[in-house]
């Protein structure tokens, strides 16, 4: 690691592309079959994809989460999220649907909870169902969001570079947004609108990590255009593959740092950021890249 960061590398990238196509197309498979199980609703679906009930509740004085956590599931209460608004002393409780009618759980949480805090002067302040017409419609607004992002990706790469360059970064970025979705199905992990932000800023990080690759093909193709592209692009990764690895690394360790000390609110959100920087900078040079040989090349597979 540390002769990768110190010195100039030269590694051939571009002959392990076959080995890297295939494990890509494993996770571009785990990820299509994701979409299919989150369309159908039997993924692990958050409440604001799979409905459910929003109980927001009133204290006198501030609650710590964790407290009102621990309370709620030692007493039987099971998938919620929890918010909070310290400034009004309020707390957000959604609920999954499919458990109790909405007047029944919003009197076993009052309940629970004026045991646990009887000095607290807890009231319901307000109660809400999320129906299933509203969690089909997150989900496809979802969906458009990170199909709009891809879409403007392809447009401004094809404008400030050229259309093969355009493809490659979007392939990438669609690549690294199906792999972390397919990653959290396996791992049963909830899919929800804080995974689609996750999603979102992983598709902006590959994106500028694929740029810096790109941009230093683009001028080494101009000085280099006597050699063959393999070489060119191999020699452009080499070049700039010490600022990718201290730019990942260090982007890795503050989402390693939420991860760990932030709480479990964010604790998937910042295990959907790890594995982003781990794939997007994986999918710059061994996805992105190949794409721009494959297309510049009549015979893009072959040797140099």
């Amino acid at each position: 690691m540390i002769e990768l960061i110190r010195k100039r590398t030269k590694i051939d990238f571009m002959g392990k592309r076959f080995y890297a196509l295939s494990f890509s197309a494993i996770l571009i498979v785990m990820g299509l079959f994701t979409i299919i199980q989150v369309a159908r609703g039997t993924a692990n679906l958050g409440i604001d994809f799979a409905g459910g009930t929003a109980v927001q509740i009133k204290f006198s004085e501030y609650v710590p989460l964790e407290d009102i956590r621990d309370a709620l599931t030692g007493n039987g209460l099971t998938d919620f999220d929890l918010q909070d608004f310290p400034n009004v002393n309020k707390v957000l409780i959604k609920t999954k649907k499919g458990g109790e009618a909405l007047g029944i759980l919003s009197k076993k949480i009052i309940s629970v909870l004026s045991q646990k805090f009887p000095d607290k002067n807890l009231v319901i302040d307000s109660t809400t169902e999320i129906g299933p017409k509203v969690g089909k419609r997150l989900r496809k607004d979802a969906m458009w969001a990170i199909l709009a992002s891809i879409a403007g990706i392809l447009i401004y790469l094809g404008w400030r570079f050229q259309f093969r360059f355009g493809v490659g970064a979007t392939f990438a970025t669609f690549h690294d947004v199906l792999a972390i979705l397919g990653i959290f199905y396996l791992l049963d992990k909830e899919i929800n609108l804080i995974l689609v932000s996750a999603l979102l800023m992983i598709a902006g990080y590959s994106l500028t990590d694929t740029v810096v690759v790109f941009d230093r093909i683009r001028e080494n193709l101009r000085a280099m255009h006597k050699k063959p592209i393999i070489e060119v692009i191999n020699q452009s990764i080499n070049e700039v593959l010490s600022r990718t690895i201290i730019t990942s690394l260090t982007t890795f360790f503050a989402a390693f740092s939420l991860y760990i000390l932030g709480g479990e609110i964010i604790h998937d959100f910042a295990l959907a950021i790890m594995l982003g920087i781990v794939i997007g900078t994986y999918s710059s040079i061994f996805v992105a890249s190949p794409i721009v040989l494959l297309l510049r090349r009549k015979n893009p597979w072959g040797g140099g």
